[in-house]
């Protein structure tokens, strides 16, 4: 791993995501170095050669003195790295965000696949408005292994729980979903009483990640390559359609509220997490009047 550090002029960034509000990614890079992350664009802007998941840059910013100046407005924490990767145990930049806006009462959520983030409970708990969304999209743990270098899905299920119990609004978001691999019902099952709410998107090929998973697909699961190939280079949207339908009925029978495109802000019912259909959201991206709208309950 080649480990940089920088200075930038601030670690504040006004977001092009619909929920709007602010981005916060403490690293440039993620020692994660998922088979399938979108966030590998990002070396066209910053310079990096090396491979992603090769290379880390460690941000090093102004504190941020004011932070009731983003009072009530939304801040993601992690949407092109993970900001609790196992080198922020060393440098806690992510920690070091946390700590300058703990007072500051905005509406921060947190993007992870570590179980590192329950080191700052201490902070989250004092936080009014803070939502910490796990990754996970297998309970196979050989397939996990395959997709990404982040901890195993019993230590993200844990991490899940831990906050949940400790008063943390936590999401399951269960993405990428992988046609043919990814047995969404399960992942539900596992995760249903400790999380508020399920996330279910698909997943996207495109950019240099797209033969890298194809490759993958050819060699580990050849049965799916024609379903592939339908999907992603045919562009046939039919098996997202009958997997939206199944999951629909799936939700009715176990009681699990069914809502489209937006998050809530509330908490759910223990053991009855509302299920976030955003299978489609590359389609109501540029919409104006879509998005994920975030609203006070389900």
């Amino acid at each position: 791993m080649i480990v940089r550090t920088i200075q930038v002029k601030s670690v504040m960034t006004k977001s092009s995501l619909p929920v709007g509000g602010y981005s916060v990614n403490p690293y440039v890079g993620c020692p994660h170095a998922c088979q399938y992350c979108y966030a590998s664009f990002m070396k066209r802007f910053t310079g990096h050669r090396e491979p992603w998941g090769t290379f880390l840059d460690v941000k090093y910013w102004p504190e941020i003195k004011h932070p009731e100046q983003y009072a009530g407005r939304q801040i993601l924490i992690g949407s092109v790295t993970d900001g609790y990767h196992p080198l922020e145990e060393k440098y806690r930049r992510t920690r070091a965000v946390l700590e300058q806006l703990v007072s500051g009462r905005a509406s921060v959520t947190i993007c992870t696949k570590s179980d590192l983030v329950t080191r700052d409970l201490d902070l989250l708990t004092q936080m009014k408005d803070v939502t910490v969304s796990f990754s996970l999209n297998t309970t196979d743990e050989n397939f996990r292994a395959d997709m990404d270098k982040a901890v195993s899905v019993e230590r993200r299920l844990s991490a899940m729980k831990q906050l949940y119990e400790a008063g943390i609004r936590t999401v399951c978001f269960l993405s990428p979903i992988f046609p043919g691999i990814t047995d969404v019902e399960a992942v539900i099952e596992r995760a249903k009483d400790r999380c508020d709410f399920i996330w279910l998107e698909n997943l996207n090929l495109r950019g240099e990640f797209k033969p890298v998973i194809f490759d993958y697909i050819k060699n580990r699961y050849p049965r799916l390559l024609p379903l592939y190939e339908q999907i992603y280079i045919k562009r046939d949207k039919t098996y997202w359609k009958q997997l939206e339908s199944r999951i629909r009925v799936y939700a009715e029978k176990n009681d699990l509220p069914y809502l489209d495109n937006y998050l809530p802000q509330g908490r759910s019912t223990p053991g009855h997490p509302a299920v976030i259909n955003y299978l489609y959201h590359e389609e109501v991206r540029g919409s104006a009047n879509t998005g994920i709208r975030r609203t006070d309950s389900p």
